[in-house]
């Protein structure tokens, strides 16, 4: 029987990226991304890729910690690649290339990499360009947003890479709002604001374009579309702080591909654009760059216009019902997407890891069992150990030195929520969630659910549950948050612990094995082994009865709220019959009061009347 391949050797969504040249080329074949060189999870650790720049400490999200210059006030020095892949409309392209050229970015440090992606007739470059603009052709066959970006960051000389399409007319300093951020630290990810026209009337002209923009007049070029925009963008930003306190599985939200910027290492470590997917690809990418660590900031100062309405906007519905089951296999935080009992994803939630070296076959498979059991439905498990060791020989079956490895191998080999790996990976990226199960003790069925519903209540990083106690130190299990391991490992300092990074910019906090029902395998274990889904099933049949409690008490609230409504409505009624008669008995008040000031006018008038007939008479 031939070895298992380790964990890493599963597909990664993206490719790697051949060596940069000068000339065009084809577009990169799928591979895995190479792995990160750390220590391990728990050590200390060398910095990741993308730390050319700095690697200054951000806490979370927060990338006001850095101090962002003002347009202007100094000096670049990274080189900059914008790729824009293209599809015909040759015109919109032309007023594209043409804001570029008024850049206030230096010109010899500004690439523009234009990537064909299947035009008929063939796209060509106009007068108006930047300096160092390039055309090349998408690889034969191969067609698609991502397919064309890949090829165009193929051949980028840039240190940054800075996805913007084809339809985009960018204001004075848009590249230098992104970049400023890019001289700070080299693990951001930079999003413009876009503002939308529809473009009524005659369209600018490439050298009214060029001239409006190098005088920083582009607001006057076109009208804003007021029915067209991306509000929900603003509001989430607007909602956590300028998006500086938004919580890890909200990140990659704001990752939309018209105009987006971030290091070309970062983009190879993250592992590319998902080649596979036809839509929704800056989304995707956006969740894997999540998981290296990654800063994001939407920089409101990054100002561009964008020509006409993005296919999302025309039809909504179509591109959700296209979107949703492809989102839903690769980014595990869409949780109202996994819905479907008994399926299994690509990119699992939670990577449940059980290191089997040394331990016995009973323990091991107590604590795989135990995850497998969980209420969650997309939890994976990581086997570790020396695999490598069980070769072909075999001795004595029953005396086997590695019997209890080859029969846990024997137990797992074809189940396809189990993998094998040698050593534990540095993160279980994609994957956002990570538990180090040590072998013999057994998570509950609700135990991971409620430990990373406990991590994303406080966006915390790591949760160490205590287990056992002895002379050596504490026995604990960890549940590691992804992107804050990445981000540790990215920032951590020569002999510094890999725990108190985490503690310092994403929180850590310490709990106890029995509230979190993580017990021994000899409590756990195998009471339920008979079928192994029951404890689950259980959970899950009472899981469904509170449901129906709260949706009864839900209709409960509602018939009370409607009739409260109605006696209010009656109420108000009431009172509104009161002040109307009220009303109407002042004005014949008022009524009666006038007319017997008119009687008594009469009155008088009459006996004036006779008092002067009589005088007359007289």
């Amino acid at each position: 029987m031939s070895t298992p391949p380790p964990s890493d050797a599963r597909r990664v969504p993206g490719t790697p990226y051949p060596t940069p040249t000068s000339t065009p080329a084809p577009a990169p074949s799928p591979a895995p991304a190479p792995a990160p060189a750390t220590e391990g999870a728990a050590g200390t650790s060398r910095a990741l890729a993308g730390d050319a720049v700095a690697t200054p400490r951000i806490p979370g999200n927060d990338y006001g910690v850095l101090p962002a210059p003002a347009p202007g006030t100094w000096e670049p020095r990274l080189p900059v690649s914008v790729v824009i892949p293209a599809r015909g409309r040759q015109d919109r392209l032309d007023l594209t290339l043409a804001a570029l050229a008024a850049q206030t970015y230096p010109s010899h440090l500004l690439e523009v990499i234009v990537v064909d992606d299947g035009s008929a007739p063939p796209l060509r470059l106009p007068e108006i360009a930047p300096e160092h603009t390039r055309l090349v052709g998408n690889a034969s066959g191969r067609r698609g947003i991502a397919w064309a970006l890949e090829t165009g960051v193929a051949v980028a000389d840039g240190e940054v890479i800075h996805r913007m399409d084809a339809d985009i007319v960018s204001y004075r300093e848009h590249v230098e709002a992104h970049m400023r951020w890019h001289h700070l630290a080299g693990y951001l990810v930079v999003t413009g604001t876009l503002r939308f026209t529809a473009m009524a009337g005659t369209p600018p002209t490439p050298a009214e374009v060029q001239i409006a923009v190098a005088k920083d007049r582009a607001d006057s070029l076109f009208e804003e579309d007021p029915e067209h925009g991306h509000d929900w963008i603003g509001e989430l930003v607007a909602t956590h702080r300028d998006f500086r306190d938004a919580p890890s599985s909200l990140l990659h939200r704001v990752h939309v591909g018209a105009t987006v910027s971030l290091p070309a290492a970062l983009l190879r470590e993250a592992g590319g654009l998902d080649t596979s997917l036809a839509l929704g690809e800056d989304t995707e990418l956006g969740y894997r760059l999540t998981q290296t660590g990654a800063v994001f900031v939407p920089d409101a100062e990054a100002l561009s216009w964008h020509l006409g309405t993005t296919t999302a906007m025309r039809r909504p519905a179509d591109v959700r019902r296209h979107n949703d089951p492809f989102i839903a296999d690769r980014i595990p935080y869409r949780r109202h997407l996994r819905t479907d009992a008994g399926r299994q994803w690509l990119v699992p939630y939670v990577d449940v890891v059980v290191d089997a070296e040394g331990a016995s076959f009973e323990d091991v498979r107590a604590s795989v069992d135990g995850a497998l059991a969980s209420t969650l439905p997309d939890v994976r498990v990581t086997l570790t150990g020396p695999w490598g060791s069980l070769t072909g020989e075999r001795p004595a079956p029953l005396d086997d030195p590695l019997l209890d490895l080859r029969l846990l191998r024997g137990q797992y080999a074809h189940d396809g929520r189990v993998s094998f790996a040698e050593h534990v990976p540095a993160t279980s990226a994609p994957a956002p969630f990570r538990l180090l199960c040590p072998a013999g003790w057994v998570p509950g069925a609700d135990s991971l659910a409620t430990l990373i519903e406990r991590a994303e209540k406080e966006d915390e990083g790591l949760l160490l549950v205590a287990l056992d106690e002895d002379e050596s130190g504490v026995l604990a299990a960890r549940l590691e948050r992804t992107s804050a391991v990445a981000r540790a490992m990215r920032v951590a300092r020569e002999g510094e612990r890999l725990d108190d990074v985490i503690a310092d910019l994403h929180g850590a906090t310490w709990l106890d094995a029995e509230s979190w029902k993580l017990r021994p395998a000899a409590q756990a274990y195998p009471y339920w082994a008979v079928n192994r889904n029951r404890e689950a099933a259980r959970w899950k049949a009472a899981a469904e009865s509170r449901a129906k409690e709260a949706e009864r008490a839900k209709r409960q609230v509602a018939a009370l709220k409607a009739e409260l409504k109605e006696l209010r409505s009656k109420a108000a009624k009431g009172s509104r019959d009161t002040l109307r008669w009220k009303e109407k008995a002042e004005q014949r008040r008022l009524e009666a009061v006038a007319l017997r000031q008119a009687q008594q006018r009469s009155l008088l008038s009459r006996a004036a009347r006779r008092l002067r007939r009589l005088t007359e008479g007289t």
